[in-house]
């Protein structure tokens, strides 16, 4: 029965998000008590967070077309906000939106969708691959990515981390009536994550 009471604190206990009344319990009772009742519980499992992020990305060599432009050719700036959610392994699902402004030419601004994978290497780094689909555009393409972040160690701040990103977008255009074109783009995102 004492099993039982205490199993019901755990549960009531952990869903309210304070400190577990068996663990409590467990301190305060005598040695063979405390192993007796910690027996038969599980380790429990960290369910998925929700976290994301925000920032700058710049383009700053793209090769297409048989031509190299660097960012001074054409100037372009980014502005990536994602939202990721993790489980309790290294891989984290994150769906990112791009929109980019295009200082040259016609002066377009595009929205890229951009979900994908990210995988924790740890100490602060990570690699992924996203999926790209730019809005009304015929241009899809994929984009792999190696990630370095550093902690912020303010406890009440709302942003957790700053990073910096390498990307290598690949992007391929087929638009109808005109000539097919495959761009590859060396470009880094700077940005935190909350």
């Amino acid at each position: 029965m004492r099993r039982a009471w205490i199993g019901l604190a755990v549960l009531a206990t952990t869903l309210a998000g304070r400190v577990s009344l068996a663990q409590e319990q467990e301190s305060s009772a005598p040695q063979e008590q405390a192993q007796e009742s910690s027996a038969p519980q599980a380790q429990e499992k960290k369910g998925p967070t929700l976290g994301g992020h925000i920032g700058f990305v710049l383009p700053l060599v793209t090769h297409s077309g048989g031509q190299t432009t660097s960012l001074a050719d054409q100037p372009a700036v980014g502005f990536p906000v994602g939202i990721t959610i993790k489980g309790s392994g290294r891989t984290a699902f994150d769906l990112e939106f791009v929109p980019q402004y295009n200082a040259t030419g016609q002066r377009l601004t595009t929205l890229t969708v951009h979900p994908g994978l990210i995988y924790s290497l740890g100490h602060g780094y990570a690699v992924g691959l996203r999926a790209a689909f730019v809005v009304d555009n015929p241009t899809v393409g994929f984009t792999p990515l190696v990630n370095k972040s550093w902690p912020i160690k303010h406890n009440n701040s709302l942003f957790k981390a700053y990073f910096v990103e390498a990307d290598l977008p690949v992007r391929f255009s087929r638009p109808v009536g005109a000539p097919t074109t495959n761009a590859v783009t060396f470009a880094t995102h700077f940005g935190v994550s909350f």
